[in-house]
Order: structure tokens, then C-alpha cells, then sequence
């Protein structure tokens, strides 16, 4: 259910909050420079730690990009009891070092760094199913082609960094989704509400 733009449109809109939102966005994300040059052309007072945000950049782009040993090093660095707390983030991040070693057909290096690596995670059941899945991942020459294949995506790479990046901003006590990302979620959850209560009408 759409709600009539006519009953918002004259409610008037703080420029401080606006400002207040994209600032939050910037920081979250990491964009150092678009955050400077924003507070610059706004005035609005810079309050994010620049230095901790380049170091959670570099982090967050080492996951993406693959090199994923290197941004566990450099967030136990930042964070150093931050993967010691949060098993299921160092169970992915170690998993997605795995499908890297997979995917460049380095089967030999992937079973052995799965045991030592990941095989104490085994011991814990809710680990069980994922290992299997990745470990499905070496029975096939063209992993790519196998029922787990969402294992090897870009997607999926990008859930664990987004992941890495909530956890870091958390361990700086900040928060861990940006304002833009909360207002969407409160309207999804407005216009679910409007939609079911329409319906009973």
C-alpha cells in the first residue's frame, strides 16, 4: 500500500538531520574523502575517527577482494579480541579464504588449510552443515557448476565483508547499520503494518 505523497509532502524536513544521515552513510562505508569534502561544503562538524575508517576501508576491501588471511591479521590488529568473540564471523572469514584456494584449483592447499583451519569448528554443531558444503566444494572439477555454487559468489563475499564491517563498527561502539539502512528498514516495516491493516478493511 502506497501512501499518498500529499500527506507528507508539506511536512517540513531538517537540513541538520539530513546532513546528520549522510554523514552517517559516509562513515559507515568507509568513503574518507566524499565525507571530507561533504563536511567541508556543509559545515557540518567532522565527529568520525578518519584513521580508524581508512584502517576498516582497507579491512573490508582485503575480504572483498579475496585476500582474506591479510584482513584477519589486520582486524585482530584493530580489533584484537573482535574474531576470539565472534566465532561465526572467523568461521566465514576463514571459509571464504577456503573457496578462494577452490576456486583457484588449489585442492591439495584447501584440504589442508580446511584441517587445520576449519575442521576444529566441526566439533560444534552448528558448523557441521556449512563444512560439508564447503567441503562438497572439492569433489567437484567445476565448483562453479555445483549445487553450492552461491558459495563462490560475489554475493557472497560481500555479505561476509559487510559482516566483518558491522562487527568492527560495533567493537568502536558505533553503530553497526548507518541511519539510511535503518530509516529503510522502519519503512518497510510502516508500510507491511499499512498493508495489513488495509487488507482487514
Amino acid at each position: 500500500m502506497d501512501i499518498d505523497p500529499r500527506q507528507y509532502e508539506d511536512i517540513a524536513v531538517n537540513d541538520n538531520d539530513v546532513h546528520s544521515i549522510v554523514m552517517s552513510y559516509l562513515a559507515h562505508s568507509c568513503f574518507t574523502d566524499t565525507l571530507e569534502s561533504f563536511t567541508t561544503s556543509t559545515g557540518v562538524k567532522q565527529t568520525a575517527n578518519l584513521e580508524d575508517m581508512e584502517k576498516r576501508k582497507r579491512i573490508y576491501h582485503l575480504a572483498l577482494e579475496g585476500s582474506v588471511l591479510k584482513a584477519i591479521e589486520l582486524t585482530e590488529q584493530f580489533a584484537p579480541d573482535l574474531l576470539e568473540k565472534n566465532k561465526d564471523l572467523h568461521f566465514d572469514l576463514l571459509s571464504l579464504h577456503f573457496v578462494g584456494l577452490v576456486c583457484s584449483r588449489k585442492c591439495t592447499e584447501a584440504l589442508e588449510f580446511a584441517q587445520a583451519k576449519l575442521a576444529p569448528f566441526g566439533k560444534v554443531q552448528k558448523y557441521v552443515e556449512k563444512l560439508e558444503d564447503f567441503m562438497a566444494l572439492l569433489a567437484y572439477n567445476e565448483p562453479e557448476k555445483s549445487p553450492m555454487f552461491h558459495l563462490l559468489s560475489l554475493e557472497y563475499r560481500q555479505q561476509v565483508a559487510d559482516s566483518l564491517n558491522r562487527a568492527m563498527l560495533a567493537n568502536s561502539n558505533l553503530p553497526s547499520y548507518s541511519a539510511v539502512e535503518r530509516l529503510m528498514q522502519q519503512t518497510t516495516v510502516v508500510r507491511q503494518c499499512l498493508s495489513q491493516e488495509s487488507s482487514k478493511v
